[in-house]
């Protein structure tokens, strides 16, 4: 796979070397056990696969050429490069703009903006609507356009599936960046509902069947699909596909549930189920599936908490959060700063979506056995600080280095 250009001080030669030596050992990605690393009365668990995705550091490396290749130009970036305020704080020092915020609240006036500027699309993607805007003031919304080549892959299909005759149903949370980019582009070719979760679906199915009056379809989805969509002829076939950062375990219980009723309510034979059912599987994102199922295998060894590290607004972090959230006591932190002592914590409680400080979160039994894993958009610098961190509180500074060695030594 390609590498790529993004500076050093996202890197960590701990976990770079962690793993450098499990994918020489593990090439075809198998292997979904942890790395345990043992560090006196501390013993880390640490996910077999975590951190910047191919996506994610594309998207770094053309932010930081675009400085680089334009000195004295204003930039722009249309909204957050991704979800990590360290990231974007580091773009921002550097002279970048942002135009609107993650939820699409416009930050400054479309008149402000000059044919000369240059305006960064982020990882996420942006909505063709967006594309015209920038295309009637003179800039080419592809010259430095960083988006993601999975969800690019989304869309082409969307785009395919939807040119045969089916309409798309997006699973994602509706208010996303990549959501809203990929129902633009997806509507632009087909009629096409966002469902954010499994109650969503399982409601949507009742208009399929007719159980439901089709007018009670545009109350509940509001928002949600395309104009001019009509219920009446437009869920007769049907294609799934998913916002890239979504539990893939979800995505494809929503697809399997989807096409269960459309085939039952038709009464389609299964070697007939594409007349109905379009086969998408191919939309979900490697480092997605790879990122879950290295927490799966990490939930599998014997811990006391977890730690999930990344910015609050990351969906694809959320998602760990949750995976982790099933077995143990769980707490989603931005950086080191969060673990403020032995015995205080500052963490996100995706519940009621607000930061809040705990105590006595760490057990007083030792060895202490801590899981650690971060978001695809979370840099390895930012893990090995954690670890750190962690030794600290601890008291098992010595242990880091020897440990630090050991990797060194072997790659």
């Amino acid at each position: 796979m390609k590498s790529f250009n993004v500076p050093v001080h996202y890197r960590s030669p701990l976990v770079n070397a962690i793993k450098q030596k499990r994918k020489a050992a593990d090439k075809m990605k198998k292997d979904y056990s942890p790395t345990v690393l043992s560090l006196g009365s501390l013993q880390v668990i640490l996910a077999r696969h975590f951190g910047f995705c191919y996506g994610v550091e594309n998207a770094i490396e053309i932010a930081f050429r675009a400085v680089e290749e334009n000195p004295g130009k204003r930039i722009f970036l249309l909204s957050e490069m991704i979800h990590n305020p360290g990231v974007n704080a580091d773009l921002q020092a550097l002279g970048i703009k942002f135009i609107m915020d993650t939820k699409g609240n416009m930050l400054m006036d479309w008149n402000d903006l000059a044919t000369d500027d240059i305006v960064i699309i982020p990882a996420f993607g942006t909505t063709l609507e967006l594309e015209k805007i920038l295309r009637e003031k003179g800039i080419d919304p592809t010259h430095y356009e960083t988006t993601c080549p999975f969800v690019e892959k989304v869309w082409n299909r969307a785009e395919k599936i939807g040119d045969e005759g089916y309409t798309i149903v997006v699973h994602g949370k509706p208010g996303h960046e990549e959501t809203r980019a990929t129902f633009s582009h997806s509507k632009a070719h087909t009629p096409t509902v966002i469902v954010k979760d499994m109650a969503q679906v399982q409601r949507l199915a009742m208009y399929i069947t007719h159980s439901l009056p089709a007018m009670q379809f545009y109350e509940d989805f509001t928002g949600q699909f395309s104009d001019g969509f009509d219920v009446a002829k437009d869920l007769q076939r049907i294609g799934v596909v998913n916002q890239t950062t979504m539990l893939a375990s979800e995505t494809q219980a929503i697809a399997d549930y989807l096409k269960q009723v459309i085939l039952r309510h038709y009464q389609t034979p299964a070697e007939y189920a594409n007349e109905r059912f379009a086969d998408t599987r191919d939309t979900l994102c490697y480092a997605t599936n790879d990122n879950q199922a290295a927490v799966q295998g990490m939930l599998e060894a014997d811990a006391d908490i977890a730690l999930v590290i990344g910015g609050y607004n990351s969906s694809n972090t959320s998602h760990l959060v949750e995976l982790c959230e099933q077995k143990l006591p769980t707490y989603f932190i931005n950086d080191e700063h969060c673990l403020i002592s032995l015995n205080e914590i500052r963490y996100f409680d995706l519940h009621s979506h607000t930061e809040i400080e705990a105590t006595n979160y760490l057990p007083v039994h030792r060895p202490l056995r801590v899981l650690v894993t971060s978001g695809a958009s979370c840099p390895d610098a930012l893990v090995e600080r954690v670890i750190e961190r962690l030794v600290i509180l601890t008291g098992n500074e010595g242990a880091l280095q020897e440990v630090i060695a050991q990797w060194q030594e072997v790659i």
